[in-house]
């Protein structure tokens, strides 16, 4: 029996099959769903507009960023922009997030010129056709154009060394893995949003464990990863997401190397 956060998000997708579809996994895996899973949580909410407080009130019963204004607005700042990043990342942008993306202002810095390149990518984008970019570059048929892993990048297979560590560090701060869970946590999308989790505080971690976290497990592949998606075959509206990631990936690394 399906619980009614995913009810509702089935209704919003038109069905099992166009979730199934949107969030690029088989139509027999959505259909086993009694709830969508803890590590489909964000990419259903992309995907149908439903928020995660409705999809999972046993695991967002507060938004992922606290209700109470985060005292740093740098790092409030952060928080937003790993959580867009993993929410590209797991999913295709729904229509909804498309339109609000048109509305980002750019500035003079970087990370302002790749916000309004992304503006302006959202505002020519075509949902049929992102989703069947988003296919194409990290599903596809036996595998996408990219593979967005940790364990991929650093060792050139799933599954190995940079896997087992990230597990060892995630149980440090007590984050657990979720059962019958076959996503590997090395995925870009989690580690943005563990990140996020530590920038906006409803992760606890010091300054210290973030640096040394994000230097252990982002920093040595993630920036890559980016670019690769911005010079990829199947990438048009994505090669704004990469030219954002790559920026923000710059912008981390040597903030948090000045913090050393």
């Amino acid at each position: 029996m399906r619980d009614d956060g995913l009810e509702r998000a089935i209704d919003a997708a038109g069905g099992v099959a166009q979730l199934a579809r949107k969030i690029g996994i088989s139509q027999p895996s959505v259909s086993d769903w009694s709830k969508v899973p803890a590590q489909r949580v964000i990419a259903v909410e992309s995907a149908t507009g439903i928020s995660r407080n409705e999809l999972r009130p046993d695991l967002y019963r507060e938004p992922l960023l606290s209700e109470e204004p985060i005292d740093d607005p740098v790092d409030a700042a952060r928080a937003q922009e790993y959580l867009l990043l993993a929410t590209f990342l797991s999913a295709a942008p729904s229509k909804k997030l498309l339109d609000q993306l048109t509305a980002l202002a750019g500035d003079a810095t970087p990370l302002g010129r790749a916000h309004a390149v992304l503006a302006a990518a959202a505002g020519e984008a075509v949902v049929a056709k992102v989703e069947r970019e988003y296919f194409d570059l990290f599903v596809g048929l036996g595998r996408g154009e990219l593979l967005p892993y940790a364990s991929y990048y650093l060792t050139g297979f799933l599954n190995e060394r940079p896997l087992s560590r990230l597990r060892a560090d995630l149980a440090a701060f007590g984050i657990e893995r979720v059962a019958n869970n076959s996503e590997p946590e090395d995925h870009a999308a989690i580690l943005c949003e563990i990140m996020a989790g530590f920038a906006g505080g409803r992760l606890e971690a010091s300054s210290d464990a973030q640096r040394t976290f994000f230097e252990k497990h982002v920093a040595p592949w993630m920036g890559r990863l980016f670019a690769d998606i911005e010079s990829a075959k199947s990438a048009t509206f994505y090669r704004a997401v990469g030219a954002l990631g790559r920026a923000f990936m710059d912008i981390e690394t040597e903030a948090f190397t000045f913090a050393n």
